[in-house]
């Protein structure tokens, strides 16, 4: 009884195996390196001279605060040797909690970066990716992967439509941009 099942399970697995083995064989695959479609785009290095300048302007104000603390901490050093013993942990206490107000300060304003070049980089990810759906209806595609993630491809089965959504877009892509790479 229990070797009747084991053999009923192989043949239902074997013909899992065959019937999607055949459903394989017709699946019309593309594929598509989107980063860096969107690193050609104008849009992109209008992002990029934003995000640059934000950074520069954030590195600038966090500059100011990390001189002004030093500033306190040299001055707090030179009287230190005057001040009692109370005053001394009244001025330490200060200075850390500015230390830490400094460094919330620089993790707040990397988290605002951050979630402001998420949200400039939506649209052009949002784009990029109706170009993608139109496309892939177009050419009656069941699939399209991100060619990064491609180990191998088979040119005669799956199709690099880089090219096509580069064209949408009215980019112009460098030869062999977004073609996953061969060893």
């Amino acid at each position: 009884m229990m070797r009747t099942g084991r053999i009923g399970m192989l043949m239902v697995l074997l013909v899992a195996g065959i019937s999607m083995s055949a459903r394989a064989q017709t699946l019309k695959i593309g594929y598509a390196d989107p980063e860096v479609i969107i690193t050609y785009m104008p849009e992109y290095q209008d992002i990029q001279q934003q995000m640059a300048a934000e950074y520069r302007t954030s590195q600038e104000a966090l500059q100011a605060l990390a001189e002004d603390f030093q500033e306190r901490v040299t001055k707090y050093q030179k009287q230190q040797p005057l001040l009692s013993a109370e005053r001394q942990q009244e001025r330490e206490a200060e200075l850390a909690q500015l230390q830490a107000e400094i460094q919330d300060s620089a993790q707040k304003k990397d988290q605002e970066l951050a979630q402001k070049q998420e949200d400039l980089m939506a649209p052009l990810l949002e784009k990029v990716q109706d170009v993608i759906d139109t496309i892939a209806k177009e050419k009656s595609l069941d699939m399209v992967v991100r060619s990064p993630a491609l180990l191998f491809v088979n040119e005669d089965r799956i199709i690099n439509i880089n090219m096509d959504i580069a064209e949408r877009l009215g980019i112009q892509l460098d030869e062999g941009a977004g073609e996953p790479e061969s060893d």
